[in-house]
């Protein structure tokens, strides 16, 4: 028998139920024709290196690098990450459970994408943009175009005129500033 804390069904009507609460709450509907039963899918993973190597998956480009967990010890996790103000490694020593616990917060559910390289906000994905700010009819204000500053003679100290300038092969032309 599973140690499981909640029945895969159970957990599935409570998620759903408590997900669509907080849609409810913050101004959103699901579409009438959503199933009303919904799939929690719940998998006896094993203790140990077998539960690592389940999530493994969810690790590769994800939330830590593999080289960057340096021991496992005792159910006790070693591993550096990069501080973000510094950019100098730091280690950090914690219990195996409060490691699978920072890891999974930031697991995606299965079919979820990172928002910021998928869809319309992809680079690539302008048009797509466009069009749905025209199908919203979201109204942005236009960009000021930022003054080109002029660059100053190093002799005379007075602002220089651009009228053409070469780059390798490619030949810019410019105009009084």
């Amino acid at each position: 028998m599973f140690k499981y804390l909640f029945n895969a069904d159970n957990l599935a009507k409570v998620f759903r139920g408590k997900f669509i609460a907080l849609l409810c709450d913050s101004g959103y509907y699901l579409p009438p024709n959503t199933p009303t039963s919904w799939v929690a899918d719940c998998h006896h993973v094993g203790k140990g290196d077998s539960a690592l190597t389940y999530l493994a998956r969810y690790l590769y480009r994800g939330v830590i690098n593999e080289n960057n967990i340096l021991s496992i010890h005792h159910d006790q996790v070693t591993f550096q990450y990069q501080y973000s103000q510094t950019k100098q490694y730091k280690t950090i020593t914690e219990h195996a459970t409060a490691f699978l616990w920072r890891v999974l917060q930031h697991v995606l559910p299965k079919g979820f994408r990172r928002a910021r390289n998928y869809g319309f906000l992809h680079g690539n994905a302008k048009r797509t943009l466009k069009r749905l700010q025209l199908m919203l009819h979201v109204v942005l204000p236009p960009i000021a175009p930022a003054p080109k500053q002029g660059v100053c003679c190093p002799q005379c100290k007075a602002y220089m005129t651009l009228y053409l300038m070469r780059r390798a092969q490619r030949v810019i032309i410019g105009y009084p500033v």
